[in-house]
């Protein structure tokens, strides 16, 4: 009988065997697929080789359960530039795919609904376009759904609100059209939903205040209209609603009330039909329609009225031409009092170089004191006005700068982005100065908004921050200028990856030991709350933000300038802080940064600076490292460092580097540790 049992088991055990190795196969066609898609140059996944094992380690990003199926692909900030095929739905395990944070192309495959155990797709910060496919809402465990800063279009398909395990719904920054969905009130068990930067219209169901987990719901710059709902009230700050210019409602500081009738609910519009269709005719009071008139003698009265109507029409008209004369003729008196000088700047452009040369010999002083526009323009002039917010000792001469620059010389060019320029360039006083150029398109809009940031800019002050010199704008150019101290020695970054024979200067140890604790301290300031400056986050730290004076001393850059820059601008510098590494993985989840980001990006360079490398993401800092040091400070140092520094700094980079916001130390604390 053993012998017919084993007869009959042995073929079970075999066809048992060949399925796991048959499913093991479809996942490695899945993931060679996908290597063909995404990076159809071969330079980022070169080690997913036909020959090797998916759920080895060769396979980077690639994370296997016990039974060798892949259930995690992880490639965020890889530069990856292909598209998303439909083979990926060929891995039926995989619990996370992580594609932000690169140029990945085209539309979202239909086949990714058939994912059904996944629970966090990251496909944000790509160039994706097409519609959201409505086959997503089949992934019954989906939790996190992250597909902002794209260009997907059409509209939110409803039936998301199926996905009743979605903890996070991020859409933000497409060209998404339609209405919000009144189902995603459905999703018990949301917590953030960001809709904002897209062109949605219509009203916001009052369903989605009634989701019981919600802490942020952003659905800033789209075109919704109507009343809020009263039940967004509890989630405070986390109810971002600006630039919807049609909403209305109560309780909330940045929309106007609504219409609304006299039980103070409903709105009371004119509705000229009643609910059958039929005309609805007004009611006259008493005392306005007396019981003895006439038609003749009503129809002259309603004449009359008619006539003393008009000419009280045309009399407003006339006071307000007048006064609107008044106002330019004395508009012009101020403008003629501001002088020639801004004149003279912004017409720069057409005169010859001899001229420009003899303006810059003999110009005054580069302060000069030029108000703005009752409507703001950050551009209407040459520097801020009356609003008190900024010190006249700030503000620069636009032809001061263009003097300084040599009128913006591309000899003088020290780097430009997508949104500013920078250049060398030489004052009055003979002091070497940094010129930072942004464009108009790039800042905020808003006075008050503009004038806070440029304010806080100008009150931060330390030895290890690169500090405000002053400002100016010109409408005639279409740009902003901050002016800062030159730093004679570049950027951090510049003193990473040296290979020998490049010619390039090898930072000693103690001069990587002064840099680290410099910009610690320079980042603990930030984040104090001092009598003068409110707590400021930098966002945006890197080896590339670090730069050194002549003695190597370190100081961060454009500290603050996030505050001045328009929101869509502020994100797209991010993109190569993630690619680097220096974005905390909480982002991702949260859209938001806090002084435990910072931290975050601190561990990093910590690691860059011991190592003497830019790529230091898959670097695993633990008691294996610390008992490697040789293998894990920067080579070019021939081992002449301090191994007790080494260790004390590398434990603080995996205090700060940890994946748990709440378990990264405060500034204050590194600064602490630092010193000892």
């Amino acid at each position: 009988m053993a012998a017919s049992l084993f007869r009959f088991t042995l073929p079970l055990l075999l066809l048992s065997i060949l399925a796991a190795s048959a499913r093991n196969e479809e996942d490695a066609r899945a993931l060679a697929a996908l290597k063909r898609a995404l990076d159809p140059s071969g330079r980022v996944l070169g080690s997913w080789t036909p020959s090797g094992n998916p759920c080895g380690s060769s396979f980077v990003g690639v994370t296997c359960d016990p039974a060798g199926r892949v259930t995690a692909v992880s490639l965020q900030g890889r530069g990856l530039s292909g598209s998303l095929p439909p083979a990926v739905a060929g891995l039926q395990r995989l619990q996370g795919l992580y594609l932000h944070y690169n140029g990945i192309k085209g539309p979202i495959p239909r086949e990714i609904g058939k994912l059904s155990e996944l629970t966090d797709l990251y496909l944000d910060v790509n160039h994706l376009t097409g519609p959201v496919p409505v086959e997503i809402a089949a992934m019954a465990n989906l939790q996190v759904l992250q597909l902002g800063y794209n260009q997907l279009t059409g509209s939110i398909p409803p039936q998301l609100g199926n996905l009743n395990k979605l903890s996070v719904l991020a859409m933000q920054s497409n060209q998404l059209t339609g209405a919000i969905p009144a189902t995603l009130g459905e999703l018990t068990q949301l917590r953030r939903l960001d809709l904002s930067f897209n062109i949605l219209f219509g009203s916001i169901p009052s369903k989605i205040a009634e989701v019981p987990l919600l802490e942020v719901f952003d659905i800033r710059n789209n075109t919704l209209s109507g009343s809020v709902p009263a039940g967004l009230r509890r989630l405070n700050g986390g109810f971002q609603y600006m630039n919807n210019n049609g909403l209305c409602g109560v309780g909330f500081s940045l929309v106007e009330l609504c219409p609304s009738s006299e039980d103070g609910l409903k709105p009371s519009k004119p509705e000229p039909f009643g609910p059958d269709g039929t005309v609805k005719t007004r009611e006259v009071p008493q005392s306005a329609n007396p019981e003895n008139c006439s038609g003749s003698r009503c129809s002259k009265s309603t004449n009359g009225s008619e006539g003393v109507l008009i000419v009280a029409i045309v009399a407003v008209v006339i006071g307000v031409a007048f006064c609107g004369l008044f106002a330019f003729s004395w508009y012009r008196r101020q403008k003629q009092k501001i002088g020639s000088s801004l004149e003279v700047s912004d017409s720069r452009l057409s005169t010859d170089h001899f001229q420009q040369k003899e303006a810059c010999r003999r110009s005054a002083s580069p302060l000069i004191s030029v108000e703005y526009s009752n409507s703001w323009d950050p551009l209407s002039g040459g520097g801020v006005g009356s609003s008190g917010e900024v010190g006249d000792s700030f503000r620069f001469n636009l032809e001061e700068v263009e003097c300084a620059t040599q009128y913006f010389s591309d000899v003088n060019l020290l780097g430009k982005s997508g949104f500013a320029a920078t250049y060398k360039g030489i004052l009055r006083d003979g002091s070497v100065v940094a010129v930072k150029s942004l464009n108009k398109t790039s800042c905020k809009q808003e006075e008050s908004d503009f004038l806070r940031g440029l304010k806080m800019l100008t009150l931060l002050r330390h030895d290890n921050l690169v500090s405000l010199r002053g400002f100016c704008c010109s409408r005639g150019r279409g740009e902003c200028f901050l002016v800062y101290d030159f730093m004679v020695n570049g950027c951090l970054s510049q003193y990473l990856d040296v290979k020998d024979g490049s010619g390039a200067s090898v930072l000693d140890w103690p001069t990587r030991v002064s840099i680290i604790r410099g910009i610690a301290k320079g980042i603990e300031y930030l984040h104090s709350k001092k009598s003068n400056k409110p707590p400021v986050v930098h966002q945006n730290i890197s080896a590339e933000k670090i730069l050194l004076d002549h003695h190597f001393a370190p100081r961060l850059s454009v500290p603050g300038l996030h505050k001045l820059l328009a929101d869509d601008v502020v994100f797209s510098t991010l993109k190569a802080s993630a690619a680097m590494g220096y974005l905390a993985p909480e982002y991702a989840t949260t859209g938001r940064f806090t002084d435990k980001s910072d931290v975050f990006a601190f561990g990093i360079m910590v690691l860059q600076v011991i190592t003497g490398k830019r790529d230091v993401s898959q670097l695993k800092v633990g008691a294996a490292a610390v008992s490697d040091l040789d293998g894990l400070v920067d080579g070019n140092l021939n081992g002449v460092f301090s191994r007790t520094e080494v260790a004390r700094l590398t434990a603080v980079a995996a205090y700060c580097t940890s994946e748990v916001p709440s378990q990264r130390p405060t500034m204050e604390a590194v600064v602490q540790q630092l010193s000892h």
